[in-house]
């Protein structure tokens, strides 16, 4: 049974990691994924592949990257329903400007504890709200992200997994991607 999914990669297109969604589009085909699509130039590839748990597809695509194109990459696969729920389920949704307002999409789910730590290290570094969610960490960042000292690398290092974020308006657009295709099918 063949299902779509959407691949969020982290730090493509930012810093010194620069790589072509065309270059991006030809290495899923040549692993053998179909139906590949990218949306925005940030790492954002719409796929078909057998129905699986996602875990393994984040592993060899993260292996695939790196393989490639020598690029370490955190790598996050959800389908439709799960990446809408980064907006469905995000507290901060519609309390702020939707490219202040994130969904950090994580490889696991953090504990209690690990979250809590988080919390704790950024009290007084900044005035960004934090929610945890099912592997995913909710994220307003009040007047900005550009000035924020909340990085993805200081999250990661607390709560012990990578992700990568996106912006409401960005996941609404590859959820309305991901809806439009299914009317046309």
């Amino acid at each position: 049974m063949m299902a779509r999914y959407v691949a969020l990669f982290g730090s493509i297109n930012v810093g010194g990691n620069r790589l072509k969604m065309v270059d991006l589009r030809s290495a899923f085909e040549a692993e053998g994924f179909s139906n590949v699509e990218t949306v925005v130039a940030s790492g954002n590839v719409l796929f078909d592949h057998d129905a699986r748990p996602t875990p393994g597809l984040e592993e060899k695509l993260a292996m695939m990257v790196y393989d490639r194109f020598d690029m370490t990459s955190a790598v996050v696969v959800r389908d439709r329903d799960e990446l809408a729920s980064g907006v469905s389920d995000n507290p901060f949704a519609g309390t702020n400007e939707d490219r202040i307002v994130h969904t950090m999409f994580l490889t696991d789910r953090p504990s209690r504890e690990q979250f809590d730590r988080l919390v704790g290290d950024h009290m007084g570094r900044g005035g960004e709200k934090l929610a945890l969610g099912n592997r995913m960490l909710f994220i307003d960042f009040g007047d900005g992200v550009a000035d924020s000292k909340l990085t993805g690398g200081f999250i990661e290092r607390r709560l012990g997994c990578k992700g990568t974020a996106r912006n409401m308006r960005s996941i609404a657009r590859i959820v309305a991607k991901l809806d439009e295709e299914k009317k046309t099918k």
